[in-house]
């Protein structure tokens, strides 16, 4: 039987601007967010057929090696819906940090989809992919994406922002978790209008820098109760970033340089600070391949 090893690349994101816009009946959020992907990857090698079993096994953090894991599911949804019954053998190796506002979760999520469909020679088409990445979560389908985007919705709705500027991110993740669901759930709603056309009016601006567009609704739950949010917006900035926002839900904060020397600069200031995990990351695509191997058995 054909065995195929395939090897993908899940990048973290950082969320440059997340304005929440409404609540809906269903609990969801509204909102309107700019979205960036960044090269502070997860590795995951695919192996397949496994004898019509899926099997995850993660190293590097911790984090569930089951049905827990949405990379796992992302597996079972994509067999089940495709009517393929070989089974794959997931092995991710966990860089990004785990609940900490970056979608790790997600992105591996999309990279087992991407790479499961390629590996079949694309049973499923861009729009049935996109259906099935919004069924494991709102951040799902922007890992599809393989660039900035802007998106609305609950997340799902995305436009590509094709004039991103160029700029190094310096990520600072301090060693606690936060819960998504958590956030949303004390978060106190005022009233955002015009949003999305502030947003689209700023980008067509020629002038306009990453450091305009810093803004973070949820920045306001998570840092209340965990203050080292604000500590270290401020160590980022007198370290010389345009500009620092927590990302997502938290509590990652990051903070945007212009040139790598001041980015690891800072990167090592911080690291000397020993406030947790640090990394400096620069925009970068969805869904990169390693390596792809075929070898018969």
């Amino acid at each position: 039987m054909k065995i195929t090893n395939y090897t993908i690349k899940a990048p973290a994101k950082i969320n440059a601007r997340l304005k929440v816009t409404g609540r809906r009946p269903d609990g969801y959020h509204d909102l309107v967010s700019i979205m960036v992907p960044v090269d502070l990857f997860d590795i995951i090698d695919l192996t397949t057929p496994f004898g019509g079993q899926i099997k995850i096994s993660c190293k590097g953090r911790d984090v569930p090696a089951d049905e827990g894991n949405l990379a796992y599911r992302a597996a079972m949804d994509f067999m089940y819906y495709t009517g393929i019954k070989d089974g794959v053998s997931i092995v991710l190796s966990k860089n990004i940090p785990v609940a900490a506002g970056l979608g790790g979760g997600s992105s591996d999520a999309a990279a087992v989809l991407l790479g499961l469909n390629n590996i079949y020679s694309n049973p499923l088409s861009d729009a049935e992919i996109h259906k099935l990445a919004i069924k494991l979560g709102a951040d799902v389908p922007f890992f599809l994406m393989g660039g900035p985007s802007l998106a609305t919705g609950v997340g799902e709705i995305l436009e590509p922002i094709p004039n991103w500027p160029e700029a190094w991110y310096v990520i600072v993740t301090p060693p606690l978790q936060v819960s998504t669901a958590w956030v949303y759930g004390n978060l106190k709603l005022g009233l955002t209008t015009g949003e999305y056309d502030y947003i689209v009016k700023t980008l067509k601006n020629d002038t306009f820098t990453i450091s305009m567009l810093l803004d973070n609704d949820l920045e306001t739950v998570t840092s209340a109760s965990f203050p080292i949010i604000n500590t270290l917006k401020k160590l980022l900035v007198d370290a010389g970033a345009e500009g620092a926002i927590m990302s997502g839900s938290g509590p990652s904060v990051f903070g945007v340089f212009a040139s790598r020397e001041k980015a690891y600069s800072a990167k090592d200031l911080l690291i000397s600070l020993n406030q947790g995990d640090v990394f400096t990351a620069r925009c970068r695509g969805t869904g990169e391949v390693i390596d792809q191997a075929d070898a018969g058995r």
